[in-house]
């Protein structure tokens, strides 16, 4: 592997995608075309895997945030129905 380095910053910009670009450039222009189809697929399943992982995250943490709001509204819900059966036995 080539001593090269990706800087980029928080922070992702315009510059930060032409340094990408090159640092592709620089790791892939001495490779072959096998090589170079490798080094391409395997970063594609690694920034796949990834992807699948933080949709897994993100998809348990809405089911967790539903499960809150209903929990709350059924809580919400069930309060004014005694309140008002209540009302309705004071009347």
């Amino acid at each position: 592997m080539k001593d090269v380095k990706l800087d980029i910053g928080p922070n992702f910009t315009l510059e930060d995608i032409r340094k990408v670009r090159d640092y592709d450039y620089e790791m892939t222009k001495d490779m072959t075309r096998e090589a170079r189809s490798a080094y391409y697929k395997e970063r594609g399943e690694k920034a796949l895997k990834r992807y699948y992982k933080v949709l897994a995250e993100v998809q348990a943490e809405q089911k967790t945030y539903s499960f809150e709001v209903e929990q709350s509204i059924a809580a919400e819900s069930e309060f004014e129905y005694r309140s008002a059966k209540n009302s309705n036995l004071n009347d």
